[in-house]
């Protein structure tokens, strides 16, 4: 059975037609739509839209094909199913030439045009889900932001951010200091639809509670000592773009009914005027802090909680996706190799084992600033100190843990030292091949990551 979102929609100029195949999808679970009017029908369709259209061919204002063609001119792989009388194969025939899905013959069997459908709605899912993929693949080569890493916890992330890259929903990103809340923030602007218009980021626990409101609502001149000019807000100059406002706990409770007023009205008032000025922005906020604790205790709002907690994005702590340390600690040790025109020299397996077994208060902003050190002063003066300390190494970890560790590391040195040449590989670990693409895809290695052009 298909799933309730998708829709067909039928478009016949004999109301009886669209009235039994309504009937006919919705007893089997399908929503239909009916309309002897083309225009009805058509501001129904849009890119990407989830459904198929029925259209019969010989209509006295509007015929099939012309309809097909505006169908496929808003989305190409829309399938179009084509309703003909006798005289009128001939036409449909070349309209499936032309892009049309199928054609179905007057008068029709139920459970012909049930499984044409049925196939045809299948087809639109998969056209839209590999759609989505090549989206997912798409922003992560592109330019600009990239949120890196394989670990189960930072998948479900990703899934998450790309179900709502193109929606004007506002987001609430929780993570630690240091897990790069701001760059889930970019992320979620560089590749939806307002990429183009501004990005301003302001931490509100930052700038003092006596001017945090001409911050960010801008002040018209003289409405207060020393605003000599007019002020442009924050929320004003991010208008068509986004807004990250971060550390939203330290938002002064006396500004939080007001945040919660623009947030709901999507209008802003400066500071000294009376005309509200209409905003079309994306709200993300960030915090490091549990903010339903904070309401229970009285200092946060409850209702500017609850209105931006439309969709949460929780960032996994580094100490909770290990996997990823490796991956991460190489692509900010080339960044600053290319930077600061040092040679990379790849790291020991001692050192290794301490990137994947340390507990990472710094998160991933701790792992970039060792990884600058690393490539700046050498390993020795990058792990002397904390990180450096073995007395860490293995915290935690039971014995079937250490080995598997010790045996994913060994694979890893391996692969990088023979640039993921798998021939090379086999003979330095003694390894058959079958043997190391089991070992390989028990521990989520890829060959491609080793290759010199790979980060």
């Amino acid at each position: 059975m298909i799933d309730a979102p998708y829709t067909v929609l039928i478009l016949d100029d004999e109301p009886h037609i669209g009235t039994v195949l309504t009937q006919l999808f919705e007893l089997e679970g399908i929503a239909a739509k009916a309309s002897t009017n083309a225009a009805d029908i058509l501001r129904l369709v849009k890119p990407n839209w989830l459904g198929v259209i029925i259209t019969d061919v010989n209509m006295p204002y509007q015929n099939g094909i012309q309809v097909m063609q505006q169908v496929l001119q808003i989305d190409a792989n829309i399938p179009v199913i084509l309703l003909t009388g006798f005289g009128d194969i001939a036409t449909a025939v070349s309209a499936v030439k032309q892009g049309a899905y199928d054609f179905l013959e007057k008068p029709f069997n139920n459970e012909h045009i049930l499984d044409v459908v049925k196939r045809a709605l299948e087809n639109r899912a998969l056209t839209l889900e590999n759609r989505k993929l090549k989206r997912e693949l798409e922003s992560q080569s592109s330019p600009g932001p990239r949120i890196l890493g394989n670990s189960p916890g930072m998948q479900q992330m990703r899934h998450l951010l790309h179900q709502v890259l193109d929606t004007p929903a506002d987001v609430l990103v929780e993570g630690e200091t240091g897990t790069g809340k701001e760059l889930v923030a970019r992320y979620l602007h560089d590749h939806s639809p307002r990429g183009n218009a501004n990005f301003v980021a302001i931490n509100c626990g930052a700038i003092p509670e006596t001017i945090i409101e001409s911050e960010l609502f801008g002040a018209e001149a003289g409405a207060f000592t020393g605003a000599d000019k007019t002020r442009v807000g924050k929320f004003e100059f991010a208008n068509g773009g986004t807004i990250f406002l971060d550390e939203i706990e330290s938002t002064p409770m006396s500004l939080q009914v007001k945040l919660l007023r623009v947030l709901e009205d999507r209008k802003v008032v400066r500071l000294g005027s009376n005309k509200s000025i209409d905003l079309d922005i994306r709200v993300i906020a960030a915090t490091k802090v549990n903010l339903k604790d904070l309401c229970d205790r009285g200092e946060f709002r409850h209702d500017l909680y609850y209105r931006l907690n439309l969709v949460t994005v929780a960032i996994p702590p580094l100490r909770e996706r290990r996997e990823d340390i490796a991956l991460l600690f190489l692509h900010f040790a080339r960044v600053a190799s290319a930077r600061y025109h040092k040679e990379l020299i790849a790291l020991d397996s001692e050192h290794r084992a301490i990137l994947s077994t340390y507990e990472w208060p710094g998160n991933v902003r701790e792992l970039r600033n060792l990884a600058e050190r690393y490539v700046l002063l050498g390993e020795d003066a990058a792990f002397a100190g904390a990180i450096g300390n073995n007395s860490k190494l293995h915290s935690g970890m039971s014995l079937t843990q250490r080995v598997e560790f010790f045996e994913r590391l060994l694979i890893e040195d391996a692969l990088n030292h023979n640039k993921g040449s798998i021939k090379n590989t086999m003979e330095q670990l003694e390894l058959p091949r079958k043997t190391l693409y089991d070992k390989m895809r028990k521990y989520g290695l890829e060959r491609k990551d080793y290759l010199n052009d790979e980060l």
